[in-house]
């Protein structure tokens, strides 16, 4: 249901949107009196110094910028003026440093597109950054920056997952472009599971320190002086902080710097292989429960992680290592945290008894049947299309429901019919000319089969789309 058009609808800022042609203006490092640290919450309110010493040198500018080409007005083309131009587009952001040997961590949409990235330091200097890993379903990146034998300051990541609703936090980042900015508050809500990008695995905190466009990738840190979560986002009806900012968790931070210092290229997220979905107040009330807290397992994958080690159908998951879940979103981000092979300790209500923990392992979901890629082409539908054999593995990928089934997906469109016919990558191909699909080697021959009127069913973000072709 949609809100009224009169109501002001509630933007969800990526907040490295900026000026692209904002400079980077980080400010060096100044000598400050010598302080002791607060000795308690009362002598805490008269400085933070202390904490935005300790931290503030290891938090980074980032800048990013591509060429983009821009097309010229279609009504002088008609007259033969006008030609596309080029043009840089940049974005500025922030980023942590994590390592010594000059490991970053910031958000995706910091860097995404970006041809050429530039960290400049707390003191001020500048280096080129490469990109280890990129991981847009996290919005978290890892880059790294050649500075020789030199050892630079960074935060330790605090992944104790201790933090309470009303600690005392520090956001420090670039808003604006205008340079290193600290601003203060309190942590405003833990799991909070609402995305704008609908991922169901992901789990923030929240926070009411100021967080504007540029603290994107920038830090949130504890009293001690520790990140406890990379600023990502805020809700805010005018474009700048209103006190509802979000910041990604140190858990899922530290797991991904330790995959792209490992060598990886992609985050690999184990899978419980259990179709899940948020414990309501109906249905607590329906089976007894105290409060509606918790994910409710409506389906089991065959011989997968979570059949193994017995979990059934109609199960409710109440904890992950002794940490509550809160809805199905938040079971997905616990399990999420993990390496495959670590061993998770799921809390499982079963009916009247007591609840009984049950151990899973964690590992990828399953490319069963294998993908098996193949680029179509031809006076058909699907000339263009790149389609794959769908698996849990491949709807992972894809930000899918890893039990949507047997079927074929598009993976990629290219030029050709494809294109023109509207394909999308993440479309199922359900039936072509009234035969269900199952395989890509079956759309493969009756495409390769030829013919002129084609009729095709695609199945697109919940919905089935059939329509008729002529070749």
């Amino acid at each position: 249901m949609h809100a009224p058009r009169v109501l002001i609808p509630v933007l969800v800022l990526l907040a490295a949107c900026s000026d692209p042609t904002s400079r980077s203006s980080a400010q060096p490092a100044l000598s400050q009196p010598t302080r002791s640290p607060p000795a308690d919450s009362m002598t805490m309110r008269a400085s933070f110094a202390p904490v935005v010493k300790k931290a503030a040198p290891a938090v980074v500018n980032i800048s990013s910028k591509r060429l983009v080409r821009q097309q010229a007005d279609p009504f002088w083309q008609l007259f033969g003026l006008g030609a596309p131009q080029d043009r840089i587009e940049g974005s500025l952001g922030s980023g942590v440093l994590v390592r010594s040997d000059g490991v970053i961590i910031t958000n995706n949409h910091v860097i995404e597109g970006g041809q050429e990235i530039t960290v400049a330091l707390a003191d001020r200097r500048e280096f080129p950054a490469k990109v280890l890993l990129a991981d847009p379903r996290t919005d978290l990146a890892v880059l790294k920056i050649d500075v020789g034998d030199e050892r630079l300051p960074v935060l330790a990541i605090d992944d104790s997952a201790d933090a309470q609703v009303g600690d005392l936090v520090l956001a420090i980042g670039d808003p604006f472009g205008v340079g290193q900015t600290v601003t203060n508050g309190i942590v405003s809500a833990l799991n909070r599971t609402a995305d704008p990008s609908g991922d169901a695995a992901s789990s923030y905190i929240q926070t009411d320190a100021a967080i504007n466009p540029g603290n994107s990738g920038g830090a949130l840190v504890d009293m001690d002086g520790d990140l406890i979560g990379v600023n990502s986002f805020i809700l805010s009806r005018s474009g700048t902080s209103s006190g509802v900012g979000f910041a990604i968790p140190a858990a899922m931070v530290r797991r991904v710097v330790e995959t792209a210092v490992g060598g990886g290229h992609t985050l690999v997220r184990p899978w419980l292989g259990a179709h899940t979905q948020s414990v309501t107040g109906e249905i607590a009330r329906s089976m007894g429960l105290a409060i509606p807290q918790g994910a409710l397992v409506a389906d089991v994958w065959p011989g997968g992680a979570a059949a193994r080690a017995g979990v059934k159908q109609g199960d409710v998951i109440v904890s992950v290592d002794g940490q509550p879940v809160v809805d199905a979103g938040g079971l997905n981000y616990a399990i999420s945290t993990h390496k495959p092979g670590d061993e998770i300790k799921l809390g499982v209500h079963r009916g009247a008894g007591a609840p009984i923990t049950l151990t899973v392992k964690a590992e990828p979901a399953p490319e069963t049947p294998p993908r098996d890629q193949r680029t179509l082409s031809g006076r058909n539908p699907f000339d263009g299309a790149t389609v794959v054999n769908l698996s849990p593995a491949v709807a992972d990928e894809m930000g899918l429901d890893p039990f949507l089934g047997p079927g074929v997906m598009v993976s990629g469109v290219g030029r050709g019919f494809a294109m023109n016919a509207g394909l999308r990558p993440g479309d199922i191909i359900r039936q072509v000319n009234g035969q269900k699909i199952q395989s890509t080697r079956q759309l493969a021959d009756i495409v390769g089969g030829g013919g002129s009127t084609w009729q095709v069913t695609v199945e697109r973000n919940g919905q089935t789309i059939t329509a008729q072709f002529r070749t």
